[in-house]
């Protein structure tokens, strides 16, 4: 067993892990939502792994697993004109928003491909840092994932990665969770995780430690706050890997989990509305 698939089994005791397709049709479906103000903390976690990593003018950056880009656009500033960012993902719909966004905004230095995130198709050493916000812990081998980004990095180049911390969007995403195990036949076995990843800090800094990345370092940030209502939360769920449950189910049982939980959602909201608790973990590290 690699340590990879040992920290998910310490953190998904009844989950397997997700197969490439399967992750892809989620957020291919999640695409239209990701963008929206409710999951603001992907723009807040990858301006703080930009920070960790120690991003500079002039480089070139991998983002790997780039979604619809929060790290992309935030490596792009940094890195500046002299720089270059190659963002790879899977969903198709994801680099399609990231792409809108390029000609919004007129930007110059970002490249998309659609490619795998775990296994880049780039010549060994080509880039100065590879970047992956919020991915690695969904991918099927965390440490096969983590071996291919060193190998397109440079001696002396920089790995770094996010994701969620245990009790991240806590209590609510347990609440949903349970709502749809409700509605799930009696004589079936729930999905009680949704597409959402949930890493330790022991977890990230075993995994560097046993692929011999040097000056490894995990940090955990508290990165929470608050939606206006349980509405928001609900654009939480459906603009994210949690709304795989519900896509499981029919219509009519998945509007019935929906009226459901969003009722006793709303219960928890206070004066300043709901809070949305987030633990993000950042981890970097130097290729020896």
């Amino acid at each position: 067993m690699t340590i990879g698939n040992a920290c998910r089994e310490r953190e998904f005791a009844s989950s397997a892990p997700w197969p490439v397709q399967r992750i892809r049709a989620v957020f291919n479906r999640a695409a239209a939502g990701y963008d929206r103000e409710p999951l603001r903390v992907y723009g807040f976690s990858a301006d703080r792994l930009i920070r960790h990593a120690g991003i500079r003018p002039g480089q070139k950056v991998l983002d790997a697993g780039a979604g619809t880009g929060a790290v992309t656009f935030a490596a792009a500033q940094c890195v500046g004109p002299t720089g270059r960012v190659i963002a790879i993902d899977t969903a198709e719909q994801m680099l399609d928003r990231a792409q809108d966004r390029i000609g919004q905004f007129g930007i110059t230095n970002v490249d998309l491909h659609l490619m795998d995130a775990a296994q880049p198709e780039f010549r060994s050493g080509y880039f100065d840092a590879v970047l992956c916000g919020h991915a690695l812990d969904l991918m099927p081998d965390m440490e096969a994932a983590v071996r291919s980004w060193m190998r397109v990095v440079r001696p002396g180049g920089t790995i770094a990665f996010s994701g969620f911390g245990p009790g991240t969007f806590e209590p609510l995403a347990g609440l949903l969770r349970a709502a749809v195990a409700r509605t799930w036949p009696p004589d079936a076995v729930p999905p009680v995780q949704g597409c959402h990843g949930v890493a330790t800090i022991d977890c990230f800094r075993e995994l560097a430690g046993t692929l011999g990345l040097a000056g490894g370092q995990v940090a955990e940030e508290p990165l929470g706050y608050h939606l206006r209502d349980a509405g928001e939360w609900w654009d939480v769920v459906m603009g994210s890997g949690l709304r795989e449950p519900v896509d499981r189910l029919d219509a009519v049982p998945a509007d019935a989990v929906r009226s459901a939980h969003l009722a006793e959602v709303a219960r928890l909201a206070g004066a300043d509305g709901l809070w949305l608790d987030v633990r993000v973990l950042f981890a970097t590290a130097t290729r020896s």
